[in-house]
């Protein structure tokens, strides 16, 4: 007698995961400012866009000629400071004799404070302190061909003034602007500039 024996076929599962669709990255809104916003708030929305084409939105949509004034003369080469380097110094003996420290100091950590708070707000103080629109006007005092009447010490007066009524976080863009220093903070490129405000001229500026 003869036994057959059946062959049994065992089926391998598949092995292979589904892959799971990648999650699309999240589109950024544009921001909404208020109707007149501080120039380091049209400066902080277009730094924090991640694409290009978001960084040139945000400075379209906030145009106004102080942001471009300041961008100008932070990025045009033939725009010459005709103030001094780095940190700035108190502007009279006495309040040198009861602060120590310098301007720079002080508005960084005023600067410093906000972000430990997460707040551009300085309170009550906030009533009475300029903005860069406001004083932009007088930005050609600063640099070469503007006003060469000026004496040097009558410059950084007038500049050291300018300086102690603005915000802080306005004054520090100035600080970082004399300097040609905005992108140390401000993740804008000439090129967004350029793409932003094709009027500007680029050059002979001095």
């Amino acid at each position: 007698m003869t036994t057959t024996k059946k062959k049994t076929t065992t089926r391998k599962k598949s092995t292979t995961a589904t892959k799971k669709p990648a999650a699309k990255p999240a589109v950024q809104k544009i921001p909404d400012l208020p109707t007149m916003p501080f120039a380091f708030e049209v400066l902080d929305a277009a730094s924090k866009m991640r694409s290009k084409a978001n960084k040139v939105e945000v400075l379209k949509r906030y145009k106004h000629p102080s942001v471009m004034a300041v961008l100008i003369w932070n990025f045009d080469e033939t725009v010459i400071s005709l103030l001094p380097q780095g940190e700035v110094p108190y502007g009279s003996n006495i309040e040198d004799e009861t602060m120590t420290g310098t301007l720079s100091e002080k508005i960084e950590d005023a600067v410093s404070k906000m972000g430990e708070l997460r707040t551009t707000s300085l309170g009550a103080n906030d009533q009475g302190k300029a903005s860069i629109r406001k004083e932009y006007t007088k930005f050609y005092n600063f640099i070469k061909g503007g006003n060469d009447s000026l004496t040097g010490l009558r410059r950084e007066t007038m500049f050291i003034n300018i300086l102690t009524g603005l915000h802080p976080l306005e004054a520090e863009i100035l600080i970082l602007t004399k300097d040609k220093k905005l992108t140390d903070k401000y993740k804008i490129p000439k090129d967004v500039v350029s793409e932003a405000y094709p009027e500007i001229t680029w050059g002979g500026r001095s």
